[in-house]
This record gives structure tokens, sequence and C-alpha cells, in this order.
């Protein structure tokens, strides 16, 4: 399995960065300079407001949006005592916490990161609990454990990393976990590890001293650094950058964290933009896409809608096999995997809903399912995945780790207001004829002005003339149709105007 990283830079705009795995597009992540993503941060704040209706509070830390922190995400010190600990992996129950007033109170200052943007109405939810990610290891301020992540499954490496951890000294008041991509890191490595997250706690808590709220404390680095500390593993062989000054920040996080493998990573200078020369523009421009093909001929379409994100397989031109069961579920073992890779893709978050082609034999299901569990693992992201039903369901929610691409890359629709349909000439125009029946009525109007788009206006005098002149007749007053090639789609506006031509109230 050979695996690269590029990551192409443009100057005060954008940066993107793709995993190839033999050759394919396999992970994308996109960051605008004007993003603006608060996750990761840590901030002093200061709490605005308490809900005990829903043992919540909404917490001021500087931004637009108040942060809102749920009582299971406040830290015993708030309500214990300022040395209080928790173990890591182990939080007090939501039964052994006391009610949230007692816990926080309006006006105090409050340590707190952000672990979700905010989505549509929702704002962003921060917490207490605070986390700093290393490349093998990740700080946690006020724990007092230390340990190796749950997702390292191998029995004799997490032996090993045991004994490494064990010999290590880190701050007093904080634990620390060994990462998934610590799973082959040897003690040195480790060691230089928590060598740069201690001086980073240590920073951070100077600043929680000299400042007050609302303050940023830590801002989470940029998608580069990040990319080459979270994905990059042994099996990455390259690191390719375009832009100079870019790689030359590569190379000085690997200088404190992996000295060495600072020679996998090269600059890319060179007239042939990076992405095209290593023909992924075109696989980049897919993900954007609703609908996606199956090499097998069948399809996945893809909808994100406010409470979640559906999923739908078709057999569309899926080959055919000996029977409809078999067909079935060829395709749905190759829309797992691929489902599984445009969650990576996209990035999509919380509640996702897979709806593949029903299969009558159960056996056939678990094979679909294990197949999506499998598919799944990699994911950085954390999931939890329910059985599949017996209508082929198959229910998931996903971490959200950034604002989801279609949310990055586009916008709602002005027309539609992101419906994706808008009412057909005739129904607009049937709307239209009842309100000017109403302002027929009124008594001081002499004329009704229909203000319209091209398309509707048309509609109106060509299908509708006759009706139109009915409702002149019988009323003796005036109906005029008047084109506005800046309305679009259902827009439309009625005045009435009396007999000098001024609008009646």
């Amino acid at each position: 399995m050979s695996r690269e990283m590029l990551i192409n830079v443009t100057q005060g705009e954008e940066c993107r960065v793709a995993v190839l795995q033999d050759g394919a597009l396999e992970e994308l992540y996109m960051e605008r300079e004007d993003d603006n993503s608060c996750v990761n941060n840590i901030y002093l704040g200061k709490v605005i407001n308490v809900e005990s209706s829903i043992q919540a509070a909404f917490v001021d830390y500087g931004e637009k949006r108040h942060g809102f922190l749920h009582i299971s995400d406040i830290h015993p010190r708030y309500y214990v005592n300022e040395g209080a600990k928790e173990k890591i992996g182990k939080r007090t129950g939501l039964k052994k916490r006391p009610p949230i007033r007692k816990c926080i109170k309006p006006g105090q200052k409050i340590v707190v990161q952000v672990i979700k943007e905010g989505v549509g109405t929702k704002g962003p939810a921060v917490t207490t609990y605070l986390s700093l990610p290393g490349k093998y290891l990740v700080l946690m301020p006020w724990m007092n454990k230390v340990g190796v992540s749950q997702r390292i499954e191998n029995e004799e490496s997490r032996k090993r990393l045991k004994g490494i951890i064990s010999e290590l000294e880190g701050p007093e008041d904080a634990g620390f976990i060994v990462r998934t991509a610590g799973e082959l890191a040897n003690k040195r490595d480790i060691q230089m590890d928590l060598k740069y997250l201690t001086r980073l706690w240590e920073s951070i808590k100077k600043r929680m001293n000299k400042r007050q709220p609302p303050a940023e404390l830590y801002r989470e680095s940029d998608l580069a650094i990040r990319a080459v500390r979270d994905v990059f593993n042994t099996t990455v062989k390259r690191v390719v950058c375009d832009s100079e000054n870019v790689t030359n920040k590569i190379k000085d996080f690997f200088e404190i964290t992996q000295p060495r493998y600072k020679k996998r990573i090269s600059y890319y200078n060179s007239s042939e933009p990076l992405f095209h020369k290593y023909w992924i523009e075109e696989a980049v421009n897919k993900v954007k896409q609703r609908k996606v093909e199956l090499r097998g001929g069948g399809t996945i379409v893809i909808e994100q809608t406010e409470a979640l994100v559906a999923i739908d397989v078709n057999s569309a031109r899926a080959k055919k096999y000996k029977d409809i069961e078999q067909t079935a579920l060829q395709t749905n073992l190759e829309a797992a995997k691929e489902i599984a890779r445009q969650l990576r893709l996209r990035d999509m978050g919380g509640i996702i809903v897979c709806d593949f082609i029903d299969m009558e034999i159960a056996a056939n299901r678990k094979r679909v399912e294990k197949a999506f569990r499998d598919a799944v693992k990699p994911d950085r992201a954390k999931y939890r995945i329910l059985r599949m039903s017996q209508f082929c369901l198959v229910e998931m929610t996903r971490q959200r780790m950034r604002p989801s691409l279609e949310r990055s890359l586009f916008r709602e629709c002005p027309v539609c207001g992101g419906s994706g349909l808008i009412k057909c000439a005739e129904s607009v125009a049937v709307e239209i004829l009842r309100e000017v029946q109403i302002a027929l009525a009124n008594k001081r109007t002499v004329k009704v002005l229909v203000e319209t788009s091209s398309e509707i206006a048309e509609h109106l005098l060509n299908s509708k003339r006759a009706v139109i002149c009915e409702a002149e007749n019988e009323s003796e007053k005036v109906i005029e149709i008047k084109q506005r090639p800046e309305m679009k789609g259902e827009e439309f506006a009625i005045s009435c105007l009396d007999e000098r031509g001024r609008m009646v109230l």
C-alpha cells in the first residue's frame, strides 16, 4: 500500500490537503483563510446564563455566538475544588453531579475548549475538559492518569506503550494518552512529543493568569500542520507541498516531533498545478457532487439536511447476477466501502442513515453490515453504528471533525431556499391571480400592477390572458403585467394604484 500526501496552498485564499492511496483520492481536507473555525481553540470565557431546565450554560468566549456548555462537560474543579482531578476515560456520572446552578454561576470565569462548530441555529458546543493533541500523545489538563488509546487493539503494542509511558514524567496537573498514531512510535518520539505538549500547556497557563475574559488562550494549528500531525504516519511515503513557506513550517514541526521522517517532505516547484500533475483535480470536483457512481454500475445518492445525512444506494446499471438477491448483495458490498470513503472525504457528521438495497437473506444483511463496519474502521472520527434493520437501513452517528465540505463550498440557493424545488409557472400564476382578485376588491384601486420574473410574466400574458381580460371587464379596472428581470423563480410583487398613480395602502 503506497500513500502520499499532497498539500496545495493558494496564498491568501485556501489550503487543500489530499491523501492518495495507490494513486486514488482517499482523504480530502480544505480550509479557507476566512473560515474562522474555532474548533479545538481554548478560551478564557465568562458564564452568561445558566439554564436549569436543560442543565446547561451559555458562555461568552469572545466570538459572535455564545458557547453551549452541558453539565456533563463541566470538570469537577468547578464544583469540588480547583485541585480536583478525574481519571481519563472515567468522567463523573450525571447522577453524581450536583445541579448545574451549584456547579457554575453567571459572571464566573471559566476555561473552555470548542469541541463542535455551530451548525444552522445551533451555537458551538464547548467543554471544560481540555485536550492538547500532539503527534503521538494527547495531553489532558486536570486529569490524573496516563494510558493508551482503546483504538490500539494489538495487545503487544499496548503492553510496549504502557511500559514506555510508565517511565515518563508529565506535568503534575495533567494526564496523557497515546494516540492511535503512536502505536509504532519509540520512546524517544513519545518523549519529545511530551516535552512539546508540556511547554504548550505551561504557556497556556501563563496566559490564563494574565488575561481577562473573554480571551483566546490557544489557537489550533492551521490545516497543513494539523494534517501532518494527525494524518501522517509511517505508511505515508511522501509529503509534497507547493508552498515554500508552508514546506519550511512542516519541516520545523517534524524537527520537533519526528525528525527521522523529515526527508519525506519535499517542495513542489513547477508551473503545472500540483493537483493537476497528480490527476486528482477531477476527483476533488466529484466530491462536490450529490450522486456518486460505483464501478459496478450502481450509484449512491447523498443528501444532507438540517436533521441528518441520508444516503441511498441504487442498483442503476449494476451488473446483473444470477438473481436479484445476488445483484443487491454485490452492489451493497461495493457501496459499503464507497460510503465509508465518502463520509471521510466530505467529513459528514451527526446522524447518518444509509438505505441499502433490500435483501431477503439475513446472512447477506450481516455480510454487508460487517463490510461497512470494516470500511469505517480507518476513520479518525468517533462513530457508532447500529445493527442493520430488516429494511436494510443502517443508522450511525459520526463525529463532525470540521464543517462538512458541502457547507464549506456551497451556500443556500436564494431562489429555492435550499429545498432544490421551486413552484412551477402555473402554480405561481394561479397564486398571483388570487392576490389580484383581493387587490381589485379595494374600492380606491384603479389599477393593479403585477411585477414578476420574465418566465411568470410570459405565462400570465399567454396562458392567462383570457382570465385577466375577464377580471378587468368585471371590475372595470386595469391589470398591468410588468417583467422584472432581477426577480427569480416564485418572486412577485402586487401594487394597488389610485387614479393618480399613487400607492393605495
